[in-house]
Parts: structure tokens; C-alpha cells; sequence
């Protein structure tokens, strides 16, 4: 997989809220960096979804949305092998949003 197909798939799975596809598109060093949660780990990452999943749900009375994220003015540059993307995300049905950075270094998948 290219980097952008990563890059692809990782958006994918936050839209549906799918961590296996999120996961698919991490390198093993992967970290998610929550400002509130603090860095998540690959290991730790699925429990962690399910957590944002069930405050979601809480908010929703009952629901989650479809799709489960909304991303938006997603930007992207690739330079020397690194595709960086810079995004705006948001939880439908929620205040729950903010912006995303999301570097996807090709070299780390071979």
C-alpha cells in the first residue's frame, strides 16, 4: 500500500469509526497524540475508540452517527517520502470536534 492509500484507509476507518481499518493503516509505532486522553499507543488504541464510542453514544441518547466522523478541508503535502495531512473533524450530533494532523511516512511500511 502507497501512502496515500494509508493515508485513505486511516480516514476511512475514522468515518465508519472502525478501528481494525485505522489500525490497518498504522505502523506498528503508531501513537495517537488526545489532548484530553493523552498518547495512545497502537495497543491501546482499540479501547480507546470504544471509549470515545460510548461517550458518543451517551450524547446521542442511545445512537451512534453515520458516518461516525465527518472530515473536512483535509490538506494534504508530500515531501521526501512523508505524506503529512492537516484536517477538520467532527462527531455529527455532538460538540465534539477539532483538527487533525496525521503524518504518514512511507520508509515505516518497509
Amino acid at each position: 500500500m502507497s501512502a496515500s492509500e494509508h493515508l485513505g484507509t486511516y480516514a476511512e476507518g475514522w468515518a465508519k469509526g472502525d478501528a481494525g481499518l485505522i489500525l490497518k493503516a498504522a505502523a506498528d509505532n503508531y501513537t495517537l497524540d488526545d489532548p484530553n486522553a493523552g498518547v495512545i499507543s497502537k495497543n491501546e488504541f482499540a479501547n480507546y475508540l470504544e471509549g470515545i464510542k460510548e461517550t458518543v453514544t451517551s450524547l446521542r441518547e442511545g445512537t451512534l452517527p453515520e458516518p461516525f466522523m465527518e472530515l473536512s478541508e483535509v490538506v494534504t503535502e508530500e515531501k521526501e517520502g512523508v505524506l503529512t495531512a492537516w484536517c477538520w473533524w467532527a462527531i455529527p450530533g455532538t460538540q465534539i470536534k477539532g483538527s487533525g494532523l496525521i503524518n504518514t511516512d512511507f520508509h515505516a511500511f518497509n
